[in-house]
């Protein structure tokens, strides 16, 4: 197997030398501007991308950065505060195209960064829908079916975009350049049409993840052993996408820079959309370090108590397991039953309830599947599990303030009080009615909403075929919440990053995903996570660090193994980190938050600047000169293997918070986080850099 080159790799780190090679361009003659259908509009991860990426990118151009995208009445209202045009010729571009019957809005997006965004009313535009698609199929022979209402407005978008760009480029003659990155095929309609009415403007087209890729892995079809015997366009047209598919691949043969955001993405786009990327630009995040270690750690422990409050509500009456021995697992994302790896994470945890029992272990695993579906309301049983534990609650609130009354009048007179009559008998009746109410006998529920459709759920129907229904006897729990975390939910009243920091494990075996930010995110948070080497983030890691698994990252091949293999793989992965002891899950997350400077944008933008150049020198190569295949002459890095691995100190150390209440007795190595850290900045190894396209690998010998 031929192993896949690098196309860039990334630079530094704190401590280490600062980029040599300069990717700056003269933003004082340039305007940037950054194209999505996710700007202001939460739809999917790229929301994300260019939400965290504004501030670094802000910081870098200034008043000349500007993103476009769709405008939603109830976001721009939400999100964004209304401004004037900053410069008169974008005032002449959008006044233009409002003069002629379109609507344009221009403010600042109320994020970190506050960028200026210029939002296009699709909806207000659509009375020229029919004139714009005869304009497509003219110019590019791409014919776009009536009832395809997403491609439809993707061409309104697109074309509103291409005529502000025409009318600015007008106004702006030669005084300034502009450079227009698209994200993904909505958004790619108008970088086609930018390039066939030939406006002067450098072009950068990203795809977060191909449409034939995401389709035919939710098919459930052997992806990556096959790569190179797809007929992309007989699979597009059987598929009923042929048109959208045609307009991705048009985007990203007519841009002057095409990247990806992952190695693993890149070797999908050559085969799927037969171009290799220039520029391999992984996403990253913007990342707050704590001034102290122990603080991260300290934020794990309050946000797991607040998990543990719904156990103990969701549990009641089957609550014989230790939480203080519990640990918290969960996967989230979209609801992508094979493509997010939920297929293999759910057999997995069979085989790993089996060996719990079999090891007689006496750590329980809770999981939570954080996964929107449709559903009609919250469960019955669940609400009032949540009653339950409150109303106990208040019991023994009620019992400890009458006890501590008595305690301290007893005391007042110099009595050491009975204890035998301390508390009352209406006091046992209170507590033993609260006791009684508990009783419960059905099993606590996996779902925690009444699923629309539960016969036909995939998850549920896994859960029926494995038999994991939260019985006493199991070691491994279930609970299926069907919607996204909200912290004024009755049931379990958390944000995402709250709940995320309260978990102990964040378990993503997906097949197909091109980057992956629900790991990322753990890492930044310093919560370990399982991801794969068919994920962009599993395959940067794998690149970055020499052991992932000693600083948390367990990477499950999915890509070299068969689908039984891979579950056992993950099930090993996951009985070892039951068997760590609670000292070696605190080092091990100490190392995972280490990481965070991987993710970070400050080094991960520079990927961007690189592409953004690379598209003025091919636009204007009179004015900005660049070597596309020249060396990056810069330092890479590569974590090495930490020295206390396993993780298994003896002694405690000034930098080694919350220590365990019970330490093992066979910890005989010494940790000490500061000097761990130290030797990871010494230790740096440079993995091979190539620069310039993205070269394809082998089929590789998995099986889905």
């Amino acid at each position: 197997m031929r192993r896949m080159s690098r196309s860039l790799s990334i630079t530094s780190l704190s401590g280490l030398g600062l980029q040599e090679e300069d990717d700056s361009v003269p933003v004082e003659n340039l305007l940037l501007f950054e194209i999505a259908w996710e700007v202001t509009n939460k739809v999917g991860g790229i929301y994300t991308v260019i939400q965290t990426k504004a501030k670094i990118t802000g910081d870098e151009w200034g008043d000349n950065f500007f993103m476009m995208g769709p405008y939603y009445e109830h976001n721009f209202k939400t999100q964004v505060e209304p401004c004037d045009p900053p410069t008169p010729a974008i005032r002449k571009a959008m006044d233009a195209l409002t003069n002629n019957g379109c609507q344009v809005y221009c403010g600042r997006w109320l994020i970190e960064g506050s960028p200026f965004v210029i939002l296009f009313d699709v909806a207000a535009a659509a009375w020229n829908l029919d004139r714009w698609k005869g304009d497509l199929w003219d110019t590019c022979g791409i014919g776009i079916p009536y009832q395809d209402r997403e491609a439809n407005d993707a061409l309104i978008f697109g074309s509103l975009v291409a005529w502000f760009f025409k009318e600015l480029t007008d106004a702006i003659g030669e005084e300034q350049n502009v450079i227009a990155h698209f994200h993904e095929w909505q958004a790619g309609v108008g970088l086609v049409l930018l390039r066939s009415r030939k406006i002067p403007i450098a072009t950068v087209f990203t795809t977060h993840a191909t449409l034939l890729g995401r389709y035919l892995c939710a098919g459930n079809v052997d992806f990556y052993n096959n790569l190179d015997k797809f007929n992309a366009d007989q699979e597009a047209g059987d598929r009923q996408i042929y048109h959208r598919y045609c307009l991705e691949r048009a985007a990203v043969h007519c841009s002057h820079t095409f990247t990806t955001v992952s190695q693993i993405t890149a070797v999908e786009a050559n085969h799927m959309l037969h171009r290799n990327p220039d520029v391999v630009t992984p996403n990253g995040l913007n990342v707050k370090k704590f001034s102290a270690m122990h603080e991260f750690q300290n934020l794990h422990s309050t946000n797991k108590s607040r998990i543990q409050e719904f156990v103990r509500g969701h549990f009641y009456g089957h609550l014989d397991f230790n939480l203080e021995k519990t640990l918290y697992f969960f996967i989230a994302g979209r609801y992508e039953f094979s493509n997010k790896g939920a297929d293999i994470f759910l057999e997995s945890l069979s085989r790993l309830n089996y060996l719990l029992k079999v090891h007689k272990n006496d750590v329980t695993v809770v999981v939570f599947f954080i996964m929107p579906a449709k559903t009609n309301n919250f469960n019955v049983e669940t609400l009032k599990g949540q009653a339950v534990r409150k109303q106990l609650w208040d019991t023994a609130q009620s019992v400890k303030e009458k006890f501590g009354k008595r305690l301290y009048e007893a005391l007042l007179k110099g009595e050491i009080p009975d204890m035998d009559n301390i508390l009352e008998r209406d006091d046992f009746s209170i507590m033993k009615r609260a006791i009684y109410a508990t009783q419960r006998y059905s099993l606590p529920p996996v779902t925690t909403h009444n699923m629309l459709d539960d016969s036909k759920d995939p998850i549920l129907n896994n859960v029926r075929r494995i038999n994991l229904f939260n019985s006493r006897t199991d070691r491994v729990k279930i609970v299926f919440h069907p919607e996204f975390l909200s912290s004024t939910s009755p049931l379990l009243p958390m944000d995402y990053e709250e709940f995320v920091r309260g978990c102990h494990l964040g378990v993503f075996p997906s097949y197909y995903e091109p980057w992956g930010y629900t790991p990322a995110e753990c890492t930044v948070m310093g919560i370990p996570s399982v991801t794969t080497n068919l994920s962009g983030f599993g395959c940067f890691m794998e690149e970055h660090i020499s052991d992932p698994a000693a600083y948390g990252i367990y990477i499950v091949d999915r890509r070299f193994r068969s689908a039984d293999e891979s579950c056992n793989q993950l099930t090993q992965f996951m009985f070892g980190f039951c068997q760590q002891s609670r000292r070696q899950r605190i080092i091990q997350r100490n190392r995972t938050e280490r990481l965070s400077d991987l993710l970070d944008w400050r080094y991960l933008g520079r990927f961007y600047m690189r592409a953004r150049k690379l598209a003025l020198s091919r636009a204007f190569p009179d004015r900005y000169k660049m070597d596309a295949l020249g060396p990056l002459q810069a330092e890479s890095f590569r974590y090495p293997r930490p020295q206390s691995v396993p993780p298994s100190p003896s002694t405690s150390v000034h930098s080694t918070p919350h220590h365990s209440d019970v330490e093992d007795e066979d910890d005989d190595e010494p940790y000490d986080e500061d000097e761990e850290a130290e030797w990871d900045r010494q230790n740096i190894k440079t993995p091979d850099i190539m620069l310039g396209t993205a070269k394809t690998g082998q089929p590789v010998e998995n099986h889905n």
